[in-house]
């Protein structure tokens, strides 16, 4: 008796539904990546940045930028007065290694790093280095509380109004995230900036040394 053909089976179209859908969705994602991408551009950020307009994180990849000392540019002239009310000039720590770090209250990665940096604080402030915070969003009082949550004890300048120390800064090396941590050297020059969050106190503390041990 001759065998009943093979007959195949029947597929349903969820599966078919089901790969139309992900494709979509993945299309959708990339468009929404790109969109996110292209919104975080440096040129952009630069932008907003200078003119004050840049109140969200940006995210940066934890980059670490160190300029040989022949290469670096003019020395940075800035002050600003802090949230205690304290005029800062920075010929008042002319000839010390400089942390300077750009930050507000409301930066997630800017309250994880803020042990951080205080504990490289601690650890070199004997030294001759000054660390000094620039906050480009909050006012006094709001700086003074994130201090105190955190245990900062290195003053930060309010430039929320005035941009005077963030402009200055910005002549010199883009400002492209927020955290961003500049070291100066000891004549008031960028020698290596860290964009994004310092993650730990490894590569801070290296780059003060570095810095304290080079002539003046």
């Amino acid at each position: 008796m001759p065998l009943a053909p093979r007959i195949p089976p029947i597929r349903s179209g969820r599966t078919s539904r089901h790969r139309a859908t992900r494709r979509v969705a993945g299309a959708a994602f990339a468009a929404v990546l790109a969109v996110g991408l292209s919104a975080c551009a440096p040129d952009a950020v630069s932008e907003s940045f200078l003119s004050g307009e840049n109140t969200g994180y940006v995210a940066a990849d934890g980059a670490i930028v160190e300029i040989p000392p022949a290469e670096r540019g003019e020395p940075v002239v800035f002050g600003g007065v802090t949230e205690h009310g304290d005029d800062f000039d920075s010929a008042d720590i002319a000839g010390q290694v400089a942390v300077v770090n750009f930050w507000y209250a409301g930066c997630a990665p800017c309250r994880i790093e803020a042990p951080d940096l205080e504990a490289v604080w601690q650890e070199h402030q004997d030294a001759g280095v000054q660390f000094i915070g620039i906050n480009t969003r909050d006012q006094a009082d709001t700086a003074v509380a994130f201090a105190e949550e955190f245990g900062i004890t290195y003053p930060s300048l309010i430039d929320v109004d005035t941009a005077e120390a963030k402009l200055a800064f910005a002549k010199v090396v883009p400002i492209s995230a927020t955290p961003t941590t500049l070291v100066l050297d000891k004549q008031g020059r960028v020698a290596a900036k860290i964009i994004g969050p310092i993650d730990g106190t490894s590569v801070l503390s290296t780059l003060v040394k570095d810095a304290l041990a080079e002539d003046s």
